[in-house]
């Protein structure tokens, strides 16, 4: 096995590991902060904060594994999992509503360092394997969706408060990326590579090819938190039991990973446009899903069909961001993406909390709609767009 699919195989697997952390807290948090909260309104305000300590903290971590290399910085990432792991079990033993907001936040400071795991498989990548080495590695979620939920199922009621096992559960998972994390082999920056800084990144954002990949994976990303982090409350709502929530949950996961097996093949035989585009038509076959019923079967394939959908719109908006950069430019451009998506996800995870206890899941649904649209009419411009520029030169 060459070192690029080595690496690919060890971030696959830490991939796993985080969205086995992930899949636990989309499944948990909610429901946590909905028995906590002083006000309903603010049942996923602990989302919401998980959500800003990534936003808060992924362009410094990028600028972080900038200076000390890839493996050194994610692997000092993983101490803010730990951390944060054992904050949110603290909390629930003391059935704070606050302190789970605030170790929420730190264990996002964890997440935004591992978004970085796509890219560190990327940086060692042939041009023509890149997009599928991104696909294999965010694969490993699929792992990780299925052993989060099915664990948390297991200790919600283990210990008491509940949840409180599951919130311990998730320093297992940190602790073993932490041991994977030490047999990647990622060249370290050159000292020339640490001090340039090439072009600034107004200039690199004011490519149009860096505005679709960013618009279409953060508005993806941000429709899929919204729909996804309001769904266990509005099951909670509708009567339907935890366990049966955790099981939409983890198809969803399954869904959002799954198709990366073949994401990178597909973008390589039919272009990352089109792809992204049937990304973008089952979003709004979601919505439809979603509004025509209220039992376990339309929950769940809502969520499965809205987790393949960010899966084409999240790997093509990444590929497409990694042809808009040199390698001096990777930290501030890499950094820029995750920032706008944890930006969007922070407001689109508090208003999913916010709307789904006041208005209901079917008007969720709905302010769903024009999110979906922008990435349409984006994706359609930039299409027009890239056939037209060799026509005028």
């Amino acid at each position: 096995m060459n070192s690029t699919r080595r690496n690919v195989a060890l971030l696959a697997a830490c991939q796993a590991l985080l969205f086995a952390n992930n899949s636990t807290l989309f499944a948990i948090n909610g429901l946590t902060g909905f028995a906590l909260a002083p006000f309903p309104a603010l049942a996923t305000l602990p989302m919401t904060c998980w959500v800003i300590g990534g936003a808060l903290s992924t362009m410094p971590a990028s600028f972080h594994m900038k200076r000390v290399g890839r493996q050194r910085g994610l692997t000092l990432g993983t101490l803010w999992g730990v951390i944060g792991a054992i904050g949110c079990s603290i909390a629930v033993w003391l059935q704070s509503f606050w302190l789970l907001c605030l170790a929420t936040l730190v264990f996002g400071v964890f997440n935004a360092y591992g978004q970085y795991y796509r890219f560190a498989a990327a940086d060692t990548a042939t041009p023509d394997y890149r997009p599928t080495a991104i696909s294999l590695v965010l694969a490993g979620g699929l792992v990780g969706g299925i052993i989060g939920p099915a664990s948390s199922r297991l200790t919600i009621e283990l210990l008491q408060p509940r949840f409180l096992a599951a919130y311990i559960g998730l320093l297992v998972f940190v602790l073993a990326a932490t041991v994977l994390l030490q047999f990647i082999r990622v060249p370290n920056p050159t000292a020339a590579e640490r001090q340039a800084s090439g072009r600034p990144l107004l200039e690199i954002a004011a490519q149009p090819k860096f505005i679709v990949a960013v618009l279409c994976a953060a508005l993806g990303y941000g429709v899929m938190n919204f729909l996804m982090t309001s769904t266990p409350i509005a099951m909670h709502v509708c009567g339907l039991p935890y366990g049966d929530a955790a099981f939409v949950i983890s198809s969803h996961i399954v869904g959002m990973f799954a198709p990366s097996f073949f994401t990178g093949h597909l973008m390589r035989r039919f272009g990352v446009l089109k792809v992204m585009m049937v990304g973008v038509l089952l979003n709004f076959g979601t919505v439809a899903i979603a509004l025509a019923g209220i039992t376990v079967t339309h929950f769940w394939w809502a969520l499965v069909v809205l987790g393949i959908g960010w899966n084409f719109l999240y790997i093509g908006g990444t590929a497409l961001l990694t042809e808009t950069y040199r390698p001096e430019e990777r930290a501030k451009a890499q950094g820029a993406m995750d920032q706008c998506i944890f930006i969007v996800m922070a407001i689109s995870s508090f208003s999913s909390g916010m709307t789904v206890t006041s208005v209901g899941w079917g008007r969720v649904n709905l302010l769903a709609l024009p999110l979906i649209a922008i990435i349409a009419v984006a994706l359609t411009w930039f299409a027009i767009h890239r056939r037209t520029r060799p026509a005028a030169a």
